[in-house]
């Protein structure tokens, strides 16, 4: 049994006539109680024997510490082992031993020592039936307390919640807290907590650290109740401390029992007053109401000491229930909930008219929340917190996920469209949607596919207004998650309730250095292409250089041989004219550079020549000389050089002749042309004519 630590007033002997003989009795929680007989002895008799547990979460674990003769002492043992703790646990009626240790030196005692060097064999009912030592004369020190922890401390809680009955689920285990992966954690699981920490039924079945990461150890994971059970351990699992999950996972509960309180549509310290039960947020009717909890409401909100009705749907109708009516607060109560009112019903109110609505003296001061009052934890969020787009390049652009039953999960692709991805892209204050994306454009999602066939039309402020498909009633497959893209994050300035004008968010660093580097680049790419440009350009100027050099040192006779062609091609068509021989010989200074040479207009032209007499004192000896004693300096020279020999060949005879018998380079060693001088100037062979 247990006895807690107490005076000499814990203990009596009663009906034996005087205060040192009779019946033994134990108070326990006020009620005395009688000691059973069963391996009752002298040694029981002559030292009362007490057992408590010390600075641990529960009676069933701690340092362990015994009354003896209405002294408590200390037990000290430097070898405490599971047998001895067995005995402890079962003297206490704590169930099985889960763990024999020496406490830390923060938790070890000071007083008087009761046993010394314990030594049991594991199956005594009391620990003083075990081989023990009695205390000596001399004072022990502190390094050898004891201490149990027994089956019977385990414990189960939930932190981090607005209340006892939502957050984090905790177990406390072989003295320890810890956490409870979400791995296959859902409503049945739940409801075995509610149930278990008398909270009423599990409305959400948290997940992913909803409520906030928890520290230290994990113990337990793949938990699958019933929802029969009567303690969380009870169900099917892992085992103790047998996981493979990271605190990131840790598994939450909502209970049915969970109550909150709100002002809605006016800002936090005034608005329509709302109360959370059952997983549902509704109105409170105002009949019977006095200024007292008006009061009482601003306190508990943080919103100052003083709170003033409001009329006339001052801040709107309500939608969902109206829970409560004629609450009565008085001065001695705390909270709202120490009121009395009528029960809960969802159809307290007659009509809207009478819900309550308040505004209070104050303001809500900034201070550090619990979890769950940061979205989407808190049950007060808005649908604009239980929204979200991931895996993009910013946070209006990625794979659409939204927040239900304590978890995030996707929308299914099917149907979406621009409409329903510009309702995202405005609950999300990220501007008019760019596109609405499919087929996992942003990778796939993981959870539940929450939302299939969103039929929205565009004008609705949340995608919770928007036609769909029942939540989980999806038949998707993470390949086919829904995304968008956003035009830009907005911001608004006006109140939580009126969308102000957007405006584009100014740009951080990180983009400025972006753009620099942007910059930067491409002034080296210009650079560079600059300096390409120029390197081309001189090539193609060396180029041309070498081109005309190589044309000036080229064979001197080729385009002298063109301009012969020409030339005795005009000389046969004057032939055919019937012009003179000396109007022939005249056109030995002409050459045509171009077609034109060969048309009528240009033998008119080379006819205007003929008649042309020269100026007094010219001579043509000076200008016509022999071509062996005159280097060749260009293309000119050589025209009319050639020309005046073709005249000489053509003078020798008139048949018998043609451009194909004629080698440039070889007039010398032609049979019709003499080869020394004939006596005469070329004056009057150009003058001669040629008889038929």
């Amino acid at each position: 049994m247990f006895i807690p630590k107490s005076g000499a007033d814990e203990l009596r002997l009663a009906n034996g006539g005087s205060p040192c003989a009779g019946r033994v009795e134990v108070k326990h929680k006020d009620v005395w109680g009688t000691v059973c007989d069963k391996n009752w002895n002298m040694t029981g008799s002559n030292y009362t024997k007490f057992l408590s547990l010390l600075n641990g979460e529960s009676q069933c674990d701690g340092r362990v510490e015994i009354s003896l003769s209405g002294v408590w002492g200390r037990v000290l043992d430097d070898q405490w082992n599971m047998d001895d703790a067995t005995v402890v646990c079962r003297q206490l009626q704590c169930g099985a031993a889960e763990k024999a240790y020496h406490p830390r030196k923060s938790e070890r005692g000071t007083g008087p020592v009761g046993l010394r060097r314990v030594q049991c064999a594991g199956n005594e009912t009391h620990l003083t039936l075990c081989n023990t030592t009695l205390p000596e004369t001399v004072q022990a020190g502190i390094t050898e307390d004891v201490g149990v922890v027994c089956s019977g401390s385990r414990q189960i809680r939930l932190v981090n919640g607005a209340g006892r009955c939502a957050g984090r689920v905790e177990i406390y285990y072989q003295g320890t807290w810890g956490t409870i992966c979400d791995d296959s954690w859902d409503l049945a699981d739940s409801n075995v907590v509610c149930q278990q920490l008398e909270c009423g039924h599990a409305i959400e079945a948290a997940a992913s650290a909803h409520y906030g990461e928890g520290s230290g150890q994990i113990w337990l994971d793949d938990v699958n109740c019933s929802g029969n059970e009567s303690k969380l351990w009870e169900c099917p699992s892992r085992g103790w401390g047998q996981h493979d999950c990271r605190h990131k996972e840790d598994a939450g509960v909502l209970c049915s029992d969970f109550m909150d309180l709100r002002l809605v549509n006016g800002g936090d310290c005034a608005g329509r007053l709302e109360v959370f039960y059952n997983g549902t947020w509704g109105s409170v009717c105002s009949n019977l109401m006095t200024a007292i909890t008006a009061d009482l409401v601003c306190k508990q909100l943080g919103c100052g000491n003083r709170g003033d009705f409001a009329r006339d749907f001052a801040y709107g109708e309500g939608s969902g229930p109206t829970w409560l009516d004629h609450v009565v607060c008085l001065n001695q109560h705390s909270s709202l909930w120490q009121c009395p009112s009528d029960p809960w019903d969802p159809q307290s109110c007659d009509n809207r008219a009478e819900e309550t609505h308040i505004i209070c003296s104050g303001r809500k001061v900034n201070s550090t929340q619990t979890l769950l009052n940061k979205c989407p934890n808190s049950t007060s969020c808005t649908d604009k917190e239980k929204l979200r787009v991931v895996e993009g390049k910013d946070r209006c652009s990625g794979r659409v996920e939204v927040w239900h039953h304590g978890s995030w999960g996707t929308v299914c692709d099917d149907s979406w469209d621009m409409a329903d991805a510009d309702v995202v892209c405005k609950q999300l204050g990220c501007g008019v949607a760019v596109s609405a994306l499919g087929k996992a454009a942003f990778g796939e999602g993981t959870g539940p596919v929450w939302l299939e066939k969103v039929n929205c039309k565009g004008t609705e402020s949340s995608l919770w207004d928007c036609c769909a498909k029942p939540w989980g009633d999806s038949k998707c497959y993470h390949k086919e998650d829904a995304a968008v893209n956003c035009s830009g994050v907005t911001q608004t300035t006006a109140s939580p309730l009126r969308t102000g004008k957007a405006h584009p968010l100014p740009p951080t660093e990180a983009d400025g250095r972006r753009d620099m580097v942007l910059i930067v680049i491409c002034i080296v790419l210009g650079a560079v292409l600059c300096l390409v440009l120029i390197i081309l350009g001189g090539q193609v100027r060396s180029a041309r250089a070498l081109h005309r050099v190589s044309r000036r040192y080229s064979d001197p006779f080729s385009e002298a041989v063109y301009e012969e062609i020409e030339y005795n091609q005009m000389r046969k068509k004057l032939e055919m004219l019937g012009r003179s021989e000396d109007s022939v010989t005249k056109l030995q200074y002409y050459t045509g550079d171009s077609e034109e040479g060969n048309d009528p207009g240009s033998v008119k032209e080379a006819l205007s020549l003929t008649e042309a007499v020269p100026e007094e004192g010219y001579d043509d000896a000076g200008e016509i000389s022999t071509p062996e004693y005159y280097p060749v300096s260009s293309q000119s020279d050589q025209a009319v050089i050639t020309n005046s020999q073709e005249s000489d060949k053509y003078r020798g005879s008139q048949k018998g002749w043609n451009l194909h018998s004629l080698s440039i380079g070889t007039d010398r060693d032609d049979p019709f042309l003499p080869n020394e001088d004939t006596g005469y100037d070329d004056v009057d062979a150009g003058s001669r004519t040629f008889s038929g």
